[in-house]
């Protein structure tokens, strides 16, 4: 299915730059020193936010903008699938823009998407209803609005590392204050540690009003058994504090089913779940995720989005639609093709590194600690020795130092030749 096809007499590309739509990027190396490390000097600094200046720009993006374009490099970078939107969905939205179909939604998304997606989560064990569900565009508008709605100045979210890169940010620009929580080396919370982290972070006049957990995890490919989410579960109903669940590769699940933190006794009522099209289904670009959440919660979502951002796009949530009625065997395809990649990769790269085998989404987390060498040193020489990009594992999170992200969401072809390259560069080390 990785395979490129022609549909209609046109050939079926991956993405921007093979349609002719990206410029070559640059892996020099002066560039990487200076990429995202100029200031403007000749501007005054008032008009700027201090918060938004005080910022760290994204490790992901540091690297992505170097590779995009090059045909030489290899890129285990990015976390997008290399699959094309399945056929069934690009044809639904390609007959609704036939009939004109352009127009805004509700803001709250199309009735007949949220029906849909209040229908799909009973498989996740929740049982909720369309008032329950707002269309949002892409996971990562309903990670920003759900804590925008949720906290106010100064209180705190416990973000357990390493995480997707937009958590902290995000948390900061609502206002509020950020609690790291290390989870190296088994990358699972504790309600012990969190107990403690939360302790420590009252005691600096802190309180925790959320918990914002991701699983299958985004860059450890690591996932929360029942047992984990009733700690976490625990945790939250002794603190009155909401979690918000970014469960955007729960389709994307290999060990074991996944099981959303929801469907517990008693933790509907204090859950955000957050999920989406992106990675299931490979529709990264059309930009159309959701929210699960309580009524009250939802509404106050819902008035950051009708000013933000009033809806999503309506073609993409039509696909959507699609995807959800008749998408299964499509998913189910690629879901095969990721396992087989995975243990493709664990297998050979514990040749030379240590890695924990993901139990979902398509990264591995290995580390790198035995060289020597820091995460940005190792994905440094790695990109300029072998054209091999990989992101550093300290772009998640302090605790993600000495460990790098490698996404297998790429052909086999592809991935075998990169690991070959990171298995020479290790034994030349």
């Amino acid at each position: 299915m990785s395979e490129a096809r022609e549909v209609r007499g046109v050939k079926e590309v991956r993405n921007v730059e093979e349609a002719g739509y990206g410029a070559a990027g640059r892996a020099d190396e002066l560039e990487f020193e200076r990429m995202f490390e100029r200031k403007n000097e000749t501007k005054s600094e008032k008009r700027i936010s201090r918060s938004v200046e005080a910022l760290k720009p994204s490790g992901i993006r540091k690297f992505f903008e170097l590779i995009i374009g090059r045909e030489d490099i290899i890129s285990l970078g990015v976390g997008e699938p290399d699959f094309p939107v399945p056929w069934r969905i690009r044809e639904e939205m390609i007959y609704a823009l036939e009939k004109g179909i352009t127009s805004y939604t509700s803001n709250f998304g199309l009735y007949e998407l949220r029906e849909s997606i209040a229908s799909y989560y009973r498989k996740f064990g929740v049982s909720c209803g369309v008032e329950n569900v707002i269309v949002t565009t892409g996971v990562s508008e309903a990670v920003d609005i759900a804590l925008r709605a949720i906290l106010n100045p100064g209180e705190g979210v416990l973000i357990p590392e390493p995480c997707y890169v937009s958590y902290s940010p995000l948390t900061t620009l609502a206002g509020g204050v950020a609690v790291s929580y290390p989870t190296t080396p088994d990358f699972v919370p504790t309600y012990e540690d969190m107990v403690k982290l939360a302790r420590e972070a009252e005691g600096r006049g802190v309180r925790i009003k959320a918990v914002m957990i991701n699983y299958p995890n985004n860059p450890t490919g690591v996932s929360y058994t029942r047992s984990v989410l009733e700690e976490i579960a625990d945790f939250a109903v002794e603190k009155d504090a909401i979690v918000v669940s970014d469960e955007i590769y729960a389709e994307l699940s290999y060990s074991f089913k996944h099981e959303s933190i929801a469907s517990l006794e008693g933790m509907f009522d204090r859950t955000v779940i957050l999920n989406g099209f992106s990675k299931a289904f490979s529709m990264t670009g059309l930009r159309v995720g959701f929210a699960i959440a309580p009524e009250d919660v939802l509404n106050a979502m819902l008035k950051i989005h009708q000013y933000c951002m009033l809806c999503a796009p309506v073609l993409s949530q039509i696909g959507a639609i699609e995807a959800l009625r008749n998408g299964e065997d499509d998913l189910e395809e690629m879901r095969e093709e990721y396992v087989r990649r995975r243990n493709f990769f664990v297998k050979r790269i514990r040749e030379v590194l240590d890695v924990k085998k993901p139990d979902g989404a398509f990264y591995a987390f290995p580390s790198v600690k035995e060289t020597g060498l820091s995460s940005e040193e190792f994905a440094k020489r790695l990109l300029f020795e072998k054209k091999v990009a990989v992101v550093p594992g300290n772009a998640f999170g302090e605790c993600g130092e000495g460990y790098i992200r490698c996404a297998y969401a790429v052909s086999m072809e592809k991935l075998k030749e990169a690991v070959e390259r990171i298995v020479e560069f290790v034994e030349g080390l």
